[in-house]
């Protein structure tokens, strides 16, 4: 399939399958793959079990991790690649609002607003919605020994964030997929169908676009 595109960005809720879709499309266009470092973030696995005390230095903390990678994908020697990305750097505002207090957040947007400057913007991002009982699902059969404390509650204000973020998001064309009856590890017409729509379509910038495969 031919590409028309430099950078792609996955976006969607804990356990929405960003990073596994991002991966896929990688291997299968010879994509550089960008992943958020989630994993080495050592304020998560506290703020799973107690998220009002550490929220301020979880978020801190990914926020310096994704500035750093927002250098590298913006490097001349990697911006000439197709790279594609299981997030983009406003989520990390989503995250904020929702956790932070207001005199938090109020030195974080410090923080943030001299950051967001310099992030990547992407050609395309691709917004994987799903329901809460999917996504707590796909989070139980991953088995992550610290997202074992996520709740219902917590994924349904972050569910109802995000949808509000990107009903109201302009920065790049978006492309929204409704995940909750998609399989696109075990069907491969489902996986082709959403390539279809991302390489073959043409996407208007502003346009949102929910994809819903008959099978």
């Amino acid at each position: 399939m031919p590409n028309r595109f430099d950078f792609i960005a996955i976006e969607g809720v804990i356990g929405a399958g960003k990073t596994t879709l991002a991966g896929l499309l990688a291997e299968r266009h010879g994509a550089r793959l960008v992943l958020e470092q989630f994993e080495e973030n050592p304020f998560l696995p506290k703020f799973y079990e107690n998220r009002k005390r550490y929220a301020f230095q979880t978020q801190l903390a990914f926020l310096a991790s994704r500035f750093k990678q927002q250098e590298r994908v913006t490097s001349r020697d990697l911006f000439s690649d197709f790279i594609i990305s299981d997030y983009i750097f406003e989520k990390d505002r989503i995250f904020a609002r929702l956790n932070l207090d207001e005199d938090e957040m109020g030195l974080y947007d410090n923080i943030y607003s001299i950051m967001t400057g310099i992030s990547a913007r992407p050609d395309l991002v691709i917004y994987l919605q799903s329901t809460v009982d999917r996504l707590m699902e796909n989070i139980r059969n991953r088995g992550r020994d610290y997202e074992k404390h996520i709740t219902s509650d917590y994924l349904q204000e972050l569910s109802d964030s995000y949808n509000q973020f990107f009903y109201h998001y302009n920065k790049a064309p978006l492309m929204i997929i409704n995940s909750t009856e998609i399989d696109f590890v075990n069907n491969p017409a489902h996986l082709s169908y959403i390539e279809e729509q991302i390489f073959d379509q043409p996407i208007r910038s502003n346009t949102h676009i929910h994809i819903i495969p008959d099978s």
